[in-house]
């Protein structure tokens, strides 16, 4: 495991009796995470990639028992506790951060739709993430048992990270006074979509702008920023207007630093059809600079691809179906610390896929993964 690795999650207690154990957790932990990196879906793969790799992590791991089985994989996994696994995560990941560049950071959820277990009574998992857009790093996250609990799964995500100067996106779940006043405390900028779950706010924020819109913003202050791009047979065109005059909205001082409002018409034409659909956001940041608004807004969409796609496709995450204790959530934050590790090493100009191929059949690949 990488020295950075290796000092961030050397804290982890042990979840077994020192009389049980065959194997260290930071041997577990190190074929864990290179297996995941290379591929591995699930305990069986895992220990599946150890023996197969057995001379090799013989030859710097302490391993008097030989490898580990797929059970104990398993069983560790299962009882080891989230919240400290997570403390560890996030003190590996600022140190990544410190020499990253990009301060937006979308807040976004995803449920592990296999982490079911009807047999015991158990929803599936719903991991709440911070991902940074601009290095493609996940920061920190939080499991909740339903959708419905992102409302109380954030802050307690926020809380444990340093937002000094970033800005914050957040889907419309997360569209609350509270949470956008601890932003603001936590000395951050929030831009958080409004929906139809806030129908007042919709209402207010979508009279004002549509109305702007249509007379092209007469006697208003406001800013507008368009974007193209093309891909796929497919034409997009993207418009963002914003508008720091909040005084026509009656009724909202109780959202803390709010400054503007904003619009994004997304418009994509393909096979000669053209779909537009508009949406509506509040914001911290100042109604002048649609451009920066409109970076925001697409950084919090581009979420989808890097990392929940990314998640699902590449990783398997959705076919999984570990779900035994904590099994599911721990085996979830070893694929995004996995994640991260492969979007640090930019060294070679390949997929995410190519790369974990390649760490699986070059030893020497895997271990600058590791190192980055």
């Amino acid at each position: 495991m990488g020295h950075s690795i290796a000092k961030a999650f050397g804290s982890l207690q042990d979840p077994r009796d020192k009389s049980g154990r065959r194997h260290s957790l930071p041997a577990l932990l190190t074929i864990a995470i290179c297996a995941v990196i290379c591929g591995s879906e699930g305990w069986a793969d895992i220990a599946e990639f150890g023996q197969s790799k057995a001379e090799w992590f013989q030859s710097f791991l302490d391993l008097p028992h030989g490898l580990p089985s797929h059970d104990t994989f398993g069983r560790v996994f299962a009882r080891l506790k989230p919240q400290a696994f997570e403390r560890c995560f996030r003190r590996w990941v600022k140190g990544l951060v410190k020499a990253s560049h990009g301060r937006l950071i979308a807040v976004d959820g995803k449920t592990l739709r296999r982490s079911f277990d009807d047999a015991a009574g158990k929803a599936a998992i719903h991991m709440v993430s911070a991902f940074g857009s601009a290095n493609r790093l996940v920061f920190g996250q939080i499991a909740t048992a339903a959708k419905s609990n992102e409302i109380t799964a954030i802050p307690q995500l926020l809380k444990l990270l340093d937002l000094q100067g970033a800005i914050i996106t957040i889907d419309a779940m997360g569209c609350q006074k509270a949470i956008a006043s601890q932003i603001i405390e936590q000395g951050g900028h929030y831009v958080l979509a409004v929906k139809d779950n806030q129908p007042t706010l919709h209402a207010k924020v979508k009279t004002l702008l549509d109305e702007a819109i249509a007379q092209n913003f007469r006697g208003m202050e406001g800013d507008r920023f368009d974007q193209t791009g093309k891909g796929h047979g497919r034409l997009e065109v993207r418009t963002c207007w914003c508008t720091p005059e909040i005084h026509h909205l009656r009724g909202l001082k109780d959202w803390k630093g709010l400054a503007s409002v904003v619009a994004m018409d997304d418009s994509r034409t393909l096979g000669g059809k053209t779909t537009t659909e508009r949406r509506y956001f509040i914001s911290s940041l100042p109604g002048d600079d649609a451009q920066t608004l409109a970076a925001a807004i697409r950084g919090h969409w581009g979420v989808e691809n890097p990392l929940h796609w990314t998640l699902d496709v590449v990783f398997g995450e959705d076919a999984s179906r570990v779900r035994i204790g904590h099994g599911a959530e721990n085996l979830s934050r070893l694929r995004r610390a996995a994640l991260n590790m492969l979007q640090r090493e930019t060294t070679r100009k390949i997929s995410i896929r190519a790369k974990r191929l390649r760490a699986g059949w070059d030893h020497n690949y895997l271990l600058l993964i590791l190192q980055t």
